[in-house]
């Protein structure tokens, strides 16, 4: 049974979205504010967190930042901001989704099912290597000229699909559907996503020479750079 920790503030949100995870089979644990989350973060260990904005005490991208200091389980942003920029910002902070709400409670459902499946899903035992690269499937772990970086989940997704055909060109659609099956969301995503993983790869991330560019298209991991 997976357990999903829930951070919101609004009493009849957290109620509403804790039954009906509930009535679908999950163990869920709540929290009123971002203090409250990260201590039940640090019991629970969740498998994934429902993460509210606008919160007291704590907000949410306070707990966020906290949160990715030491774990890499998917977390969804429930909020009624719905601006560009508040979208950019959670991203860039390691959010892997952002619901807004009012939300039809089965479209939250198939969000946290499809990046729950994607943890649960058997990687294959071959280590991935290209260049100064080297990812772990089965250990969860990416390493950069022998130092440990880590990445969230969408990240890693994102990598794993790069290391697994350096030169080919993603465009950014191919790439969604990497890190979200039910393709929820928009390819803007994936722009965040690269610069993410740009600033923790590059060593110049605004020259970038691992993740490259192609205009037009997408994406490539650089199959010729050995440094």
């Amino acid at each position: 049974m997976k357990t999903v920790l829930i951070v919101e503030d609004n009493a009849g949100v957290r109620d509403m979205v804790r039954e009906y995870l509930e009535e679908h089979g999950y163990r869920v644990r709540v929290a009123s504010n971002g203090q409250e989350g990260l201590l039940e973060a640090r019991h629970a260990r969740p498998d994934l967190v429902l993460l509210d904005v606008m919160m007291p005490h704590m907000d949410g991208l306070e707990f966020l930042r906290r949160f990715r200091a030491t774990e890499l389980a998917p977390v969804i942003f429930l909020t009624a901001r719905d601006t560009e920029l508040d979208k950019v910002l959670g991203l860039e902070l390691g959010a892997d989704d952002y619901v807004t709400k009012p939300f039809s409670m089965a479209e939250l459902l198939a969000r946290v099912r499809a990046h729950l499946r994607r943890g649960s899903e058997k990687s294959p035992a071959t280590v991935l290597r290209a260049g100064a690269l080297e990812l772990d499937p089965a250990a969860r772990t990416f390493l950069v000229r022998g130092r440990r970086v880590d990445l969230t989940r969408s990240e890693f997704e994102l990598m794993s699909a790069f290391l697994r055909a350096p030169g080919r060109v993603f465009t950014r659609l191919e790439l969604l559907e990497q890190v979200q099956e039910e393709a929820l969301g928009s390819e803007r995503t994936i722009d965040v996503h690269m610069r993410n993983l740009r600033a923790k790869i590059e060593e110049a991330p605004g020259k970038p020479r691992l993740i490259e560019t192609v205009f037009g298209v997408g994406y490539r991991l650089n199959p010729d750079l050995d440094t």
